[in-house]
């Protein structure tokens, strides 16, 4: 049984006066994951007595520096094939390469450059965006089904289909990897992954309310999306590599997965901070949970 990906990328593909309007599956539900993400945001704003529209002025901002991380980051760690381009190319993220990794690091300093200017508790912040920063990533990975990318090796039983133009390597032979071939749908299981993920992080907050400190919900982020994408990665055929060359990485680290394992270790580390400050009885914020004035 296979997943059929659409032959077209393109949502909108017309002109109007002459003037083109292209809109791709992949942008529009990128956009779409993040408006969901930040109206469920700014709702857990309000409950803890935040104003909402902080919410949506960090969305904006943090798309802004997120897409500039995620190629920023897919350009380092892929350079030889950038190397010498025009500035154009290189900045151009529909040239092809954006990597997640980059675009949260990208998020994470809009949340810290935004929370400093407008005084506000970036531990807060940060607890109340992520889960529903993980259901996002949810959604967005079905831009890469519509992209017929973000895939895994071969496989049987189950999986999705992928066209010659968008193989990579020796998937391109169509004699050993007939157009039938059945490759795991990478993109499904980190979906999949996050969901669960999103409901995980708001099962504990709801159930150890008493225990989770300030920064708590963030760090469990990032250990259950670190430990997901760790194992996915590893089924991929796309990765980048430490050796700069993208595919199956043979002889090299994938990149994403030291950084995995780097976001979960520095979680885990944060986590027992975290809690042996709060037994120290240093100052806290207040529970995650509980409502504050109006910022």
């Amino acid at each position: 049984m296979g997943l059929y990906p659409p032959d077209d990328p393109f949502l909108i593909n017309t002109a109007v006066f002459g003037i083109p309007i292209v809109v791709r599956w992949y942008g529009a539900i990128i956009v779409s994951g993040a408006l969901l993400a930040g109206w469920i945001a700014a709702r857990r704003a309000q409950r803890r007595g935040y104003d909402p529209e902080h919410i949506w002025n960090l969305l904006l901002f943090g798309m802004v520096l997120g897409i500039a991380g995620a190629r920023l980051y897919y350009v380092v760690f892929e350079w030889p094939r950038f190397a010498g381009a025009p500035l154009l190319e290189i900045v151009n993220p529909a040239t092809g390469g954006l990597a997640i990794h980059g675009a949260l690091i990208g998020a994470v300093l809009a949340a810290v450059i935004y929370t400093r200017w407008k005084k506000l508790p970036l531990p807060m912040f940060l607890d109340i965006c992520m889960p529903p920063f993980l259901l996002a990533q949810a959604v967005g990975r079905w831009g890469n089904f519509m992209n017929q990318e973000a895939y895994g090796g071969p496989t049987t039983g189950f999986g999705v289909l992928i066209d010659e133009p968008h193989r990579i390597g020796p998937y391109r032979d169509m004699q050993q990897y007939p157009p039938e071939t059945l490759f795991h749908p990478t993109f499904l299981y980190e979906s999949l992954w996050n969901l669960a993920g999103v409901a995980l992080l708001l099962w504990m907050e709801r159930r150890l309310r008493t225990w989770l400190r300030p920064l708590d919900v963030a760090l469990l982020y990032a250990i259950w999306y670190g430990l997901g994408r760790f194992w996915i990665e590893g089924l991929r055929t796309d990765s980048l590599c430490l050796n700069g060359i993208g595919g199956s990485c043979e002889g090299s680290l994938r990149v994403a997965q030291v950084i995995s394992l780097a976001l979960v270790i520095a979680a885990l580390i944060g986590m027992i901070v975290n809690h042996r400050r709060a037994m120290a009885g240093r100052p806290n914020d207040a529970s995650p949970h509980a409502p504050v004035p109006r910022a």
